[in-house]
């Protein structure tokens, strides 16, 4: 499979928040379980929109050496989905979603 592709960025791009996720959850909450930490994000928007910016810090990583090793199409796939899930956490900030 060719590396430089953006789907390969859309795919890294979905994974690397889910494993900031994970990391926020044990490093800040203390490891909450996960039915907790799921009610958590669904009924606090502002500790929400906090925890999903932390976790969007995950897809530095991939996205500097991607762009260190001029794969150029899989980083801007990983910028595309970085942008859209700093909308969501925008619109969660300010309480777009009812």
């Amino acid at each position: 499979m060719n590396r430089n592709v953006p789907l390969l960025g859309f795919i890294i791009g979905l994974i690397f928040p889910i494993l900031g996720l994970v990391v926020v959850n044990f490093t800040l909450l203390h490891g909450l379980p996960l039915g907790e930490f799921i009610n958590m994000l669904l009924h606090e928007r502002d500790v929400a929109s906090k925890v999903v910016s932390l976790s969007l810090l995950a897809n530095l990583i991939p996205f500097v050496y991607y762009t260190s090793k001029r794969l150029d199409y899989t980083a801007k796939g990983i910028f595309i989905i970085t942008m859209i899930f700093v909308a969501i956490a925008v619109l969660l900030k300010f309480n777009f979603f009812a």
